[in-house]
């Protein structure tokens, strides 16, 4: 008998994951680098280290162990190398606390527990959802994602959660809903934003939003989780939007709302600056941002983060055109 593989031609071996044991070396290597008091020009990149400000340690943001979460066939290989949670969980856009990449240690601040989700609008069965329905109530599986950010830098990352449609199952939207709105935790007395004067009149708080269509694709997915722990406050916990497909600024970080609506809603960027920032927002080679190209993209990882990250050609919809090109045609 023969046979065929299957996968689209960007896929690699998944023997190019890097091996956990791989992974705590390299964490330790850097601690121990960071110990013997040798400064690293990687600290804008993502090293593991003490902050003067609070003396908050990375490791200790990283979450709670998830058991019994399957891995997902399907989303085992992104034909990538997996980036080290190392540079993924303290290289993070989260603009309710810093403008700058290193914001893991005052997102810190967000007050993820207790926690709920309100779910609404023209939907047959609201619902809301605690800090434990989100991790109890839907089966958990790990999906490895490309993530492509509309800066042209790139990760592939392990996300542990739950397709958005199996919310759409239990609301069930009406025939009117068209579209979805997503909204994020914002308290001006906690979240001091990007730092810039204007910061009291941005458009917080932080929302997106999908099309009907998008949200119930098989990528559309809810994450509550990454490395095989609980989400860490810097990535959005205890649960974010991920659209692998899409530029990264459409994942909602910390949602707190999710509206099902008529019309297209407003979003945080696309308000700011429609030009720049499309509601749509597919990752699309040939249409450049208006002040620099996507036909490339700057992976970030170990074997380049102390210098210049390595580039690659981007890919239309990131490589996931066989599941939604078909949304836009």
């Amino acid at each position: 008998m023969v046979f065929f593989d299957s996968r689209p031609d960007w896929q690699l071996s998944a023997s190019r994951v890097t091996p956990e044991r791989i992974f705590w070396q390299r964490r330790r290597f850097m601690k121990s680098l960071i110990g013997a008091g040798v400064g690293l020009a990687a600290a804008s990149a993502g090293a593991c280290q003490r902050s003067n400000a609070g003396d908050v340690d990375l490791d200790t943001t990283l979450g709670q162990p998830l058991i019994g979460v399957r891995q997902n066939p399907a989303f085992a290989d992104a034909g990538r190398d997996l980036t080290e949670q190392i540079y993924a969980s303290s290289y993070n856009n989260y603009y309710e606390f810093g403008g700058s990449k290193n914001i893991w240690e005052s997102a810190q601040a967000l007050p993820a527990d207790p926690w709920q989700l309100e779910v609404g609008g023209l939907v047959k069965n609201p619902t809301t959802f605690d800090l434990d329905d989100l991790t109890e109530r839907f089966d958990l599986e790990e999906r490895i994602y490309r993530f492509r950010c509309v800066e042209a830098w790139a990760m592939v990352v392990p996300w542990i959660g739950f397709p958005m449609k199996a919310i759409m199952n239990v609301v069930e939207p009406t025939s009117a809903a068209k579209f979805v709105r997503f909204t994020s935790f914002y308290d001006p007395q906690v979240c001091p934003g990007p730092g810039l004067s204007l910061s009291r009149n941005l458009p917080w708080p932080y929302t997106e939003g999908l099309t009907i269509a998008e949200m119930a694709n098989d990528l559309a997915f809810f994450a509550v989780g990454i490395y095989g722990r609980t989400l860490p406050k810097q990535h959005g916990a205890p649960i974010r939007m991920v659209t692998p497909w899409k530029y990264g600024f459409k994942g909602a970080k910390s949602i707190v709302k999710i509206e099902f609506v008529a019309e297209q809603p407003a979003t945080y960027w696309n308000t700011l600056a429609p030009n720049e920032y499309k509601f749509e927002a597919n990752v699309e080679p040939e249409v450049p941002h208006p002040r620099w190209s996507q036909a490339t993209e700057r992976l970030i990882g170990e074997r380049t983060a102390m210098f210049s990250w390595e580039e690659q050609p981007t890919v239309i919809y990131n490589g996931y055109g066989d599941y939604v090109a078909g949304l836009y045609r």
